[in-house]
């Protein structure tokens, strides 16, 4: 987003209307993303459609402005969005994401001013991700003066997989202040901060996945958003959950799109490739066959999607109220893990069955059926399923914790550091006056 923070929007009074306008939003975004996806047009109209919507305050509460919905209502248009067009509900995902650790902060002072911008059409984007032989993080942050109220902090660095900065109003990203990680949170406007359409991927193309470049940003105590030590992995059981969440209620969402994609390519086809004397493709057993499973698969995907949300709204409450781990958030990353395994096969599996409804004409470009693959492809490289495959194993036979290996190689890569000089010592960031140190999820 490269307008305003706070649109102005009429905002439907119900639920129930809100729902019906979001959905005619996805409707009109539907009816473009051939055409965006052929011609690489950015969804910077569609953004704004959704923005105009509401759709960014969908989780922030009434009060701050927004819509009110639960984890079910979120996700369950999260996939009708994607069915829509796939790229939508990635480039919103770090925006949710940091609403909702805002909704675990309570009624505090920093909390409201996040949600009131939330709530009012602000998009927040996420650069967290830095090319490199590790996941180390490079980018720094450093005392830049200020005034008897407030200290000034000079932000220097480079992210990748920056997801929905190119449309978004703030960037959260993550920078090393000496041992110490901070999240923080900069207006894409700010001087020193350059955003590049250059994600190069062959699937979710239009997300804005690629670099950002900050260079002399200054950023105010007030948008430091957390601070923990680099030693400890930014991971935690509900926003691991959560972040998996996204990506298979996409993955659902591009199932269903197969299925209806299916459908409008079978229907009005009356030639069938050698079967002498049938003419209506529709009525073609093999035909029916393949759309039969395509719709199974759909279901399937679907089905494992709604058992993880309901995992994870049995785990919010505990969740919310403080605590990082307990029997229901580990049960909601398990199944998470599980669905992941499944899903991806699937909806991966129907994108190349789809192909058998028709013959080479079902190839197009100008049809861009091939979106399908490449977007579920890409999706399912983000967390490579085979990690996520022996995690499952070792937590089900050893009883080991999900993220161990992650956190011991966070502890080594730390240990290292400290054993070099600090050219930084003493110059750590603090939160705002009053307010606690945090722990800040990794986008």
């Amino acid at each position: 987003m490269t307008g305003p923070a706070h649109p102005s929007h009429d905002l439907p009074t119900t639920r129930h209307d809100a729902i019906a306008r979001l959905r005619a939003v996805f409707a009109r975004i539907a009816q473009g993303a051939v055409e965006r996806e052929h011609s690489r047009t950015l969804a910077r109209d569609a953004v704004q459609w959704l923005v105009d919507a509401g759709f960014a305050g969908l989780r922030v509460p009434v009060r701050h402005g927004g819509l009110g919905a639960s984890l079910t209502e979120t996700f369950a248009l999260l996939s009708e969005l994607a069915e829509a067009d796939s790229n939508l509900p990635q480039i919103f995902r770090a925006h949710f994401a940091f609403v909702e650790a805002r909704l675990r902060e309570g009624d505090t002072p920093q909390a409201a001013r996040w949600l009131d911008l939330a709530g009012h059409g602000a998009v927040f984007g996420a650069a967290m991700a830095e090319l490199g032989d590790s996941t180390g993080v490079r980018t720094t942050l450093r005392r830049e003066g200020g005034t008897a109220d407030t200290t000034l902090w000079r932000l220097d660095g480079v992210k990748y997989y920056s997801t929905g900065t190119l449309y978004a109003s703030w960037i959260v990203a993550v920078a090393a202040d000496g041992p110490h990680r901070i999240t923080l949170a900069v207006p894409t406007t700010a001087p020193g901060v350059e955003r590049i359409d250059d994600w190069d991927g062959f699937g979710q193309r239009l997300t804005g996945s690629g670099t950002t470049r900050f260079d002399a940003v200054v950023v105010p105590d007030e948008n430091i958003l957390s601070r923990t030590p680099l030693s400890q992995f930014p991971t935690e059981a509900y926003f691991t959950t959560y972040y998996q969440l996204f990506h298979l209620a996409t993955l659902a969402g591009i199932g269903r799109a197969i299925v209806r994609d299916a459908v409008a390519f079978v229907r009005p086809r009356t030639r069938t490739f050698g079967v002498p004397g049938q003419v209506a493709q529709r009525h073609d057993p093999l035909v029916q066959a393949v759309v039969g499973r395509l719709s199974a698969l759909s279901f399937s995907a679907d089905a494992l999607v709604e058992r993880v949300v309901a995992s994870l709204a049995a785990a919010y409450p505990q969740w919310v109220a403080g605590a990082d781990d307990g029997p229901e958030l580990q049960r909601a990353l398990t199944h998470a893990y599980q669905a992941q395994q499944v899903v991806a096969e699937q909806v991966l599996s129907a994108a190349t069955a789809l192909f058998e409804v028709g013959g080479a004409s079902a190839t197009s470009e100008a049809r861009r059926l091939d979106r399908h693959w490449r977007n579920a492809r890409t999706l399912a490289s983000h967390n490579p399923l085979i990690q996520r495959q022996r995690e499952l194993g070792d937590h089900i036979l050893n009883g080991t914790q999900f993220g161990a290996q992650w956190q011991a190689r966070a502890t080594q890569a730390a240990t290292r550091a400290d054993a070099q000089p600090e050219a930084q010592a003493g110059t750590q960031v603090g939160t705002q006056a009053g307010t606690p140190p945090r722990k800040e999820h990794a986008a």
